[in-house]
């Protein structure tokens, strides 16, 4: 079948076939996710371990999120390599690798020495661990992302869509739930010197679970399907040259829901904290619950968007980031209501983004360069504004300028609107 058609499952290919493809999409993610949730949940106790504190009490966090940014900066790298290997060799195949990557990342900072200890080996562990995550979760959403909308019936696109986010949420919320019932059950001694440890261990043995299940998916590239042992011939950047247009629309509708994803999902309790002064262990409470919300949104979004399209999501998320960013951080209070009203309304909005941007990426482009059209261009955007939010935004608060952010979400909020807006309508075409 020529790749210009659709390639969307056979008639034959039913709902069993679909059940397994869903759970391996599903459980790899969630597993791989959870592993790069943890840092950001435990940041804030682990810091002093690798980074010695002198003097301002924010140099350790400020350093911390320094590296949770650079394993950002390796999400191009795998976006790139690891999207390229999976339109050549097959997204099963890739997404069993990278869920190995992430395992192992998530085991060496479990099992990393401190500075105390070993100096500055301690932060270049946790540096190379970073890196080595960063690239995995780079190729996870390239491969991820094709790999869920080739296994979708027509006309159900944005449903299988919202599962990519749907475990993604399911992780972090995994992660909260761990880390704050260790820092409700042990002491702040304990929980920096070795209780912050056992949610990474945990998740490098949930990646082996995550690998088994994998390995029994079945591949969806269409040339593969017929003939495993087959090698597509793909060129390293056939996706710009070929569709430079798509690549830059990618980047352009993934700046600014990277940015606000990150820090509405992970950050914003830190955020209040070191802002109003909120308690970070009552944060974590809001988190579950406006996390909650923002999981059960993902299906009803994403279904919703196969009947009126993506478009109207997309821009209901950018218009209200534009103009809603600036009042709803400045409405912040150190109270429980206040962090957890603007985290849900926040989610809310994000959701409508979430839910939809596998689907509206993936069929941007054709089948044979569908994984490596995405995978640079979006980890590219993720890594520049979704990997820097946490630290742009603690360096402005500890310059005495944390008003300035608000308005940074907002100024690239209104660039990805514009973006959005000029998009074609792709839910009721076919897949490419």
């Amino acid at each position: 079948m020529p790749l210009h058609q659709a390639t969307a499952p056979s008639p034959t290919k039913g709902r069993s076939y679909r059940t397994k493809q869903l759970m391996a999409a599903s459980v790899g993610n969630a597993v791989e996710w959870f592993d790069w949730y943890v840092y950001s949940m435990l940041a804030v106790y682990f810091a002093t371990q690798f980074f010695p504190a002198e003097g301002d009490s924010l140099v350790p966090l400020l350093s911390t999120l320094a590296i949770f940014a650079v394993g950002f900066f390796a999400r191009p790298l795998g976006g790139l390599l690891i999207g390229l290997a999976a339109d050549r060799y097959g997204r099963r195949r890739v997404l069993s690798l990278t869920i190995v990557g992430m395992g192992v990342g998530s085991l060496m900072i479990g099992l990393a020495p401190t500075y105390a200890q070993v100096g500055i080996v301690a932060p270049i562990i946790l540096l190379v661990a970073r890196l080595i995550q960063g690239a995995s979760a780079g190729g996870e959403y390239a491969a991820g992302s094709a790999f869920l909308i080739e296994s979708a019936p027509e006309g159900k696109r944005g449903l299988f869509s919202s599962f990519f986010y749907i475990s993604a949420t399911a992780a972090n919320l995994l992660a909260i739930g761990i880390s704050a019932l260790l820092a409700n059950t042990l002491d702040a001694q304990s929980m920096a010197t070795w209780g912050w440890r056992i949610p990474f261990i945990l998740g490098s043995l949930a990646a082996v679970v995550g690998m088994w299940v994998r390995k029994h998916a079945e591949e969806t590239l269409p040339e593969l399907e017929k003939s495993p042992a087959k090698k597509v011939r793909v060129g390293m950047f056939d996706f710009f040259r070929e569709h430079p247009r798509q690549a830059l629309q990618i980047f352009g509708l993934t700046a600014a829901p990277a940015l606000a994803f990150y820090v509405w999902t992970a950050y914003l309790p830190t955020y209040a904290s070191i802002t109003v002064g909120f308690d970070l262990k009552r944060g974590l409470m809001t988190g579950v619950i406006s996390l909650s919300v923002f999981l059960v949104l993902q299906p009803i979004f994403g279904a919703l968007s196969d009947k009126v399209g993506r478009k109207p999501f997309l821009l209901t998320f950018g218009l209200f980031f534009t103009v809603g960013t600036v009042p709803l951080l400045n409405s912040l209070q150190p109270s429980f209501g206040s962090l957890l009203f603007v985290q849900v309304i926040g989610l809310v909005f994000i959701a409508c983004w979430s839910s939809v941007s596998s689907a509206v990426v993936s069929e941007l482009f054709p089948a044979r360069l569908r994984s490596s059209g995405i995978g640079f261009p979006y980890a590219a955007a993720v890594a520049l504004f979704g990997g820097t939010g946490p630290y742009v935004a603690t360096y402005l608060v500890s310059a005495g300028n944390a008003g300035y952010f608000a308005w940074y979400v907002a100024a690239l909020a209104l660039i990805s609107t514009v973006v959005f807006a000029f998009m074609p309508e792709t839910a009721h075409r076919p897949l490419r």
